[in-house]
């Protein structure tokens, strides 16, 4: 057998090959590659691997656009994940919503490093231990006496309802290429994340959420401390920081502030002030005269300060007599957020015509989770 046909004869095996199992593993390289790319994104499952959601999300944009509600109750009502109300309105698909707690965590600035979760009703709970178990050592045969019982506290965050009510023109909803979805979550984050920003600070707990601020603060250190009561850290000085001079630096609050927290919570701790107060914090200097505050390394990093993160807040108070203008700790641990499941829009093109307002409610709560997460600067003596 020549050369020539012993390559034939490969080639011709090749050809057979490719006729019986090439459509097959283009069919399983398609699978991985699908599979690859869920496994790569936030949320394995996204809102159009479901057709029903696909479908509503559909009729949804049709309800947006022209205001026609064919079968989107009926549709809504099998969605996942989505609840209707009987006050009217129509709840915002899965995906949408997603997109606005997204945009909300880079607008409501609490938001992005507390813990968050969805509830689906008023009366969410949450028990926090209160760190009053005990563990000893004992011998082999030694009596093992009772040991102290574990105590618990119920963290019930108020939940009210936020409400927005963007406005535009009914020629924007015709324009095909107008991105009615992205504008609304857009809308939607910008007033909602200012609200919301205002109330997980300093919110009074009536019909919204109930802010880390609004309680009781003193002086007492963990374990006789009231739980849910925070400890302030004093400046010594009403209104100002201490003066740098040779015996006091004004960094010293700062660093009393880092190590009055335990380790547990000093790892994950973030400092929150506003822009007044961070301009002011970033000409401090330590005693060989080298600036405190720390540029982020990379871009969208945050910046440090002490070698924490610091998140601009600019619903902290600004530097006054008996203000609280920083507060530092593990947010995650610290704070509550409690987001209801279902925003709810209201289309709305008669009051203001020519423009259609989408008027939208939202229920969300918040409360401070465990006091002995986050401490507050006071300037006061």
């Amino acid at each position: 057998m020549d050369i020539a046909e012993i390559m034939r004869r490969m080639e011709s095996g090749i050809d057979e090959f490719k006729g019986n199992y090439g459509s097959r593993i283009a069919e399983v390289e398609a699978t991985m590659r699908h599979l690859e790319k869920k496994a790569n994104r936030p949320g394995a499952e996204t809102y159009n691997d479901n057709p029903e959601n696909a479908e509503h999300k559909a009729a949804y944009d049709k309800f947006l656009r022209k205001g026609f509600d064919d079968g989107l109750a009926d549709l809504e009502a099998k969605a996942m994940n989505i609840t209707t109300s009987a006050d009217g309105g129509y709840a915002l698909p899965e995906e949408i919503d997603r997109t606005v707690d997204e945009l909300l965590r880079n607008r409501s600035s609490i938001r992005s490093i507390a813990q968050v979760v969805k509830v689906g009703s008023q009366d969410y709970k949450k028990l926090v231990s209160v760190h009053g178990a005990v563990a000893t050592w004992v011998g082999e045969t030694s009596s093992r006496p009772e040991t102290n019982t574990p105590q618990l506290a119920e963290v019930a965050p108020p939940i009210g309802e936020l409400y927005a009510n963007p406005a535009v023109t009914q020629r924007a909803l015709d324009d095909v290429f107008f991105n009615v979805e992205s504008w609304l979550a857009g809308e939607l984050a910008q007033q909602f994340g200012l609200a919301e920003g205002t109330a997980f600070v300093s919110g009074d707990g009536t019909n919204k959420p109930k802010g880390f601020l609004a309680g009781t603060i003193n002086t007492s250190t963990d374990g006789a401390r009231t739980f849910g009561h925070l400890q302030m850290i004093k400046t010594g000085v009403a209104g100002d920081f201490v003066a740098t001079t040779t015996s006091s630096n004004p960094v010293d609050t700062l660093i009393k502030t880092i190590y009055s927290l335990t380790p547990e919570y000093r790892s994950n701790a973030w400092w929150t002030m506003n822009s007044t107060t961070l301009e002011r914090i970033r000409t401090f200097k330590d005693a060989d005269g080298n600036y405190i505050w720390r540029p982020g390394a990379e871009q969208g990093a945050p910046s440090l300060l002490l070698g924490h993160p610091v998140l601009e807040c600019p619903d902290m108070g600004d530097v006054a007599t008996d203000t609280y203008p920083i507060a530092f700790g593990d947010f995650r641990k610290g704070y509550l957020i409690a987001d209801r499941i279902g925003t709810r829009v209201l289309r709305d093109p008669y009051t203001n015509k020519p423009y259609v307002h989408f008027y939208t409610t939202k229920r969300v709560g918040g409360a401070l989770l465990d006091s002995n997460a986050i401490r507050v600067v006071a300037t006061r003596t």
